[in-house]
């Protein structure tokens, strides 16, 4: 039995991962979520650690993702004795922005002007206590997928009538104030064991894909991202280790933004799919892969205990 097996979908992100556990001499078995069959009676975990490494964005790259498929899974080897790191109870907040929004606003801390639909044909009335301009989002995205700015109310029932506004694969979805970004750039703050790692900013140019590692920004036709190292007020890393803990999440980011029209930090998005920052020693000043490893030899330690 190896010390942890991960499962991961994304046949790039998780290299550096791979690379830092075998140079530490940790036995891992890496699992692709293709191909991959769980016994629901088989009371027999992979390994003491599991570490859960499915991206929102999978559907993406498949129409056949794995996202309910791994909280499944994730939720059959906590239950017969594994360590599960990002488990079941993450990927279900993880994979649902309204209950991320809800968690967050449940702490007192702002987020966005949001309401949640399960129609698109609600989303014009939904809109109607709302400023605009608006965006509509699917509660499952990634990547700055199934985002929409509408300038207007006419304009947003345009695109619902036509049948053009985005849709999200659980039917859910969220119309939400189009928040503008003071000087341009959102926060991510990104935790490990509920305790401030490192923060970015990063700046889309007014886009919505933000995502910031190394393969993410070297996609083709991807639009210019700048990413520098960022240095959060202490509230805000206060605040974001609070919603990492009320979240559950052993490792991911949550971002936030400084509403320019008040002055005041709005947390939109918590991401348990950290893949961290391309080329991390020259923008932060070291390599979170090699904490991340830190913390999971330790929790492979607690595990055989």
């Amino acid at each position: 039995m190896p010390d942890i097996t991960i499962v991961y979908e994304h046949p790039a992100w998780f290299l550096p991962l791979f690379t830092g556990l075998e140079a530490r001499g940790i036995s891992f078995d890496a699992v692709h979520a293709d191909g991959l069959v769980f016994d629901p009676a088989d009371t027999r975990p992979p390994a003491p650690v599991v570490f859960n490494r499915i991206a929102m964005s999978s559907f993406l790259r498949a129409p056949e993702h794995p996202i309910f498929f791994a909280q499944a899974l994730m939720a059959q080897w906590q239950a017969v004795g594994a360590r599960v790191v990002n488990g079941a109870d993450v990927l279900a907040i993880d994979a649902n922005k309204a209950r991320q929004l809800a968690l967050i606003a449940g702490l007192g801390l702002a987020i966005p002007a949001t309401r949640v639909v399960h129609r698109a044909a609600d989303l014009v009335a939904a809109a109607a206590t709302l400023r605009f301009p608006v965006v509509v989002k699917a509660n499952i995205g990634g990547s700055g997928a199934g985002i929409v700015r509408y300038d207007s109310a006419d304009e947003l029932a345009a695109a619902v009538a036509d049948g053009n506004a985005p849709d999200s694969i659980d039917r859910v979805l969220m119309v939400q104030e189009y928040v503008p970004v003071r000087s341009g750039a959102i926060t991510r703050i990104e935790t490990l064991g509920g305790k401030y790692l490192y923060a970015i900013d990063v700046d889309g140019g007014g886009g919505f894909d933000l995502c910031p590692a190394d393969v993410c920004l070297t996609a083709p036709g991807k639009a210019a991202v700048s990413v520098v190292q960022a240095h959060p007020a202490p509230e805000l890393i206060a605040a974001a280790e609070r919603i990492a803990v009320a979240a559950g999440m052993d490792v991911g980011g949550v971002e936030v933004m400084i509403d320019d029209r008040d002055g005041t930090p709005r947390f939109y998005d918590v991401n348990a799919l950290s893949n961290f920052v391309a080329d991390p020693v020259t923008v932060i000043g070291f390599d979170p892969h090699d904490r991340l490893i830190d913390w999971l030899a330790d929790r492979i330690v607690e595990s055989k205990a």
